[in-house]
C-alpha cells in the first residue's frame, strides 16, 4: 500500500496546534540556505508553508554561492541569536566547511539533531518511527537494508533500526551491493539517485521506505522506480511521503527544544 504522507503529516500538525497554545507568542525557526536546487526550494517551502499554520516565523539566512565558511558561522550566529532553533538546509556552497558548520549548531537549537549531544531525534528517524507505528510494523529480528549513509537519511535510519533490533547493513558507493535488496525486510532508501532502485531488485511484500529525494528532468524524484508499489507490501513515495511527515517531525522537534528555553 501507498503511505500517504500528507494525510499523517495532517495529523501531526493537528497535534501540534494544540499544543502550540502551550508556546511562547512569538516562535522563530531560522533556516541557513545555500544554493538553491530544487529538491531544497521544496523543502524549504513545505516548512514555510507549515510554520504559518503554526503561527511559527521562518527566519532565513542565504548564502552566495562563494560563501567561506567564516560568512557562514556569521551567518549561522545571527540566526541563533534570533531563534529557538535553527537548521542548515543542505548542501551548503562547495567553500563552506559543511561539518564545522553543524558542529557550531547547540543542541539545545539542532531541530535537526544532526550535531552532537543531540535532544531530539532527527525528523526522518521520527518519520519512519511514525509510519512502522501506523502501519504495524515491526522491525525487531528483521533484515533490514539502508541505501545511502547520509547525516540526514540513512545515518539516522540506520540508528533507529538497530534501536528497534533490526538487523542492520548499509550500502553506500564503496561498502556493500545492491544485489543485498533481494532479501530484505526493509529497505529505505536515501542515495538521492533518482530511479536506482527498480522493482526486480526487491522481494515481494517488502517494506520500502524511500527517503531519497533529487531532481529528473524538472521534477522531484526518489530513489525508487515507482513501479517498486507493486511488489512493495508498503511504499512511501516521492513526493508526498517521508517528506511531508519528516517536515513536520520537525517542528515537533521545534516545540521540544522550545519548551526546554522556557
Amino acid at each position: 500500500m501507498l503511505v500517504d504522507g500528507k494525510k499523517i503529516s495532517q495529523n501531526i500538525l493537528e497535534e501540534l496546534a494544540r499544543e502550540r497554545a502551550t508556546l511562547p507568542a512569538r516562535l522563530r525557526l531560522g533556516v541557513l540556505m545555500g544554493a538553491e536546487d530544487a529538491a531544497s526550494a521544496s523543502f524549504v517551502k513545505i516548512k514555510e508553508r507549515l510554520a504559518d499554520k503554526l503561527r511559527v516565523v521562518v527566519v532565513r539566512e542565504t548564502l552566495s554561492p562563494n560563501a567561506t565558511t567564516p560568512q557562514a558561522l556569521r551567518a549561522l550566529e545571527r540566526l541563533l541569536a534570533r531563534s529557538e532553533a535553527v537548521i542548515a538546509q543542505l548542501p551548503l556552497p562547495a567553500d563552506v566547511g559543511t561539518e564545522t558548520v553543524l558542529a557550531a549548531i547547540p543542541p539545545g537549537k539542532d531541530a535537526d539533531a544532526i550535531g552532537g549531544g543531540r535532544i531530539v531525534r532527527p525528523p526522518v528517524a521520527e518519520a519512519i518511527a511514525e509510519i512502522f507505528v501506523r502501519q504495524h510494523v515491526a522491525a525487531a529480528g528483521k533484515k533490514a537494508v539502508i541505501v545511502g549513509a547520509g547525516r540526514l537519511v540513512g545515518a539516522p535510519a540506520a540508528a533507529l533500526l538497530r534501536d528497534v533490533g533490526a538487523r542492520v547493513s548499509v550500502i553506500t558507493e564503496t561498502t556493500g551491493s545492491l544485489a543485498e535488496l533481494f532479501d530484505a525486510d526493509i529497505v529505505v532508501l536515501g542515495s538521492g539517485e533518482p530511479g536506482l532502485v527498480k522493482p526486480q531488485m526487491l522481494k515481494e511484500g517488502v517494506i520500502l521506505i524511500d527517503a531519497g529525494t533529487s531532481e529528473d528532468v524538472g521534477r522531484l524524484s526518489g530513489d525508487a522506480d515507482p513501479k517498486c508499489a507493486e511488489v512493495a507490501s508498503i511504499f512511501t513515495p516521492v513526493p508526498g511521503g517521508v517528506g511531508p511527515i519528516a517536515v513536520a517531525m520537525l517542528f515537533k522537534n521545534l516545540f521540544i527544544l522550545a519548551k526546554l528555553q522556557k
